[in-house]
């Protein structure tokens, strides 16, 4: 929906403080360094790549001989990357970034590899891949700009070698809402979706019937798995203090989300459903973790878990998803209004034999 998915604020009087009620959040802590046999995706809608591409203000005062290549931003997408023990792929939302404008796709890539200089180590290399937006219609962007949308899939290098990693998009997709990173091995296959849905809007999807999609992945004996924001909240644990029911679209794209990803409500003779697993809620129960923290509103007093990962049930069952958690902080929230949530899979330890080579470990970097 590409705006805040929350109701105005209550109006206050002028004469008396309010009484803001706040859900308590004690930060999830950050996971554990990377295990080397696990693969960790990280996915993080930023709400705009701008300010992870600005120069810190120190920068204007470095000696001569330490140049830009060399700089970290203070938004730091390679530090986050760092701080992360490296994980094999970052999948961001939002990036708002016209498909025209080449020299920010360059500075994305850029950025991602810059090295701090003050760390002593180099750290991986990495690659974005970028599906922005050129729909006229839906995707115009403020002013026509076509800054709306957009998502991006940050690669490690090392993991598109030994998984011969292709990225694409899907050939409907004119709004910038899905990327792939397809892993192939000797025994399996899998497909790994970047999602970006949108809520509370009347613009009709344009072309929406041609291309390959997770159903036609799943069918063909692809593991699945949806990382993204989906703006939709499932369920009354996914929304405090209540959940979302207004605008309208909230409420309808709830039910055919539920039904087309869950097979849950309506009609029970709906055409493909994925038949998905929530990882979160499966491995956490009714533990309430939240995703979006509108900014300029107090931390914790209107929030909503709508960034999660959907698994389909035979990878479920097979026991490649090991690990997911919710980095809920505002540290971690940086300039966004979401906080990056994290899965590890597990290609090996699995009830089907599977043969692969083992992937080279990275050093954690202190």
């Amino acid at each position: 929906m590409g705006g805040d998915i929350s109701p105005p604020p209550v109006k206050r009087r002028k004469l008396s403080a309010p009484l803001i009620q706040k859900q308590p959040i004690d930060p999830s802590p950050v996971p554990p360094p990377e295990d080397p046999n696990l693969m960790r995706v990280f996915s993080w809608n930023i709400n705009g790549i701008a300010p992870f591409l600005q120069k810190p203000i120190t920068s204007y005062f470095q000696q001569k001989s330490i140049t830009d290549k060399d700089v970290i931003p203070a938004a730091s997408l390679r530090g986050f990357l760092q701080r992360h023990n490296w994980p094999a792929i970052l999948f961001l939302q939002e990036v708002k970034i016209a498909s025209s404008d080449k020299k920010i796709q360059q500075a994305v890539q850029h950025v991602i590899n810059a090295q701090n200089c003050s760390v002593g180590s180099r750290g991986p290399s990495y690659t974005a891949h970028f599906t922005l937006p050129t729909d006229p219609h839906n995707a115009r962007g403020l002013g026509g700009s076509g800054k709306l949308y957009g998502v991006c899939s940050i690669v490690r290098s090392d993991i598109s070698s030994l998984y011969k990693a292709n990225v694409r998009t899907i050939d409907w997709d004119k709004e910038g809402r899905f990327s792939v990173v397809e892993l192939t091995l000797p025994s399996t296959k899998t497909a790994i979706f970047n999602v970006y849905a949108v809520n509370g809007t009347d613009n009709p999807y344009r072309d929406p019937s041609t291309g390959a999609n997770v159903w036609s992945l799943k069918k063909r004996g692809w593991h699945v798995l949806l990382a993204g924001d989906y703006n939709v909240a499932p369920d009354a644990r996914d929304g405090y203090p209540k959940l979302r029911t207004f605008p309208k679209q909230h409420v309808t794209n709830r039910a055919d989300f539920l039904k087309k990803f869950f097979g849950r409500g309506g009609d029970a003779e709906v055409e493909d459903v994925f038949e998905g697993v929530d990882i979160w809620r499966e491995m956490h129960g009714d533990e309430r973790r939240y995703t979006y923290f509108p900014r300029g509103r107090d931390w914790g007093s209107s929030c909503d878990r709508v960034d999660y990962v959907i698994t389909g049930k035979r990878t479920w069952d097979r026991g490649m998803v090991k690990r997911c958690g919710i980095l809920d902080s505002e540290v971690e929230r940086g300039p966004s209004d979401h906080v990056p949530i994290w899965v590890d899979i597990d290609f090996e330890d699995t009830s089907e034999p599977l043969t692969l080579p083992r992937k080279p470990s990275v050093p954690r970097i202190e």
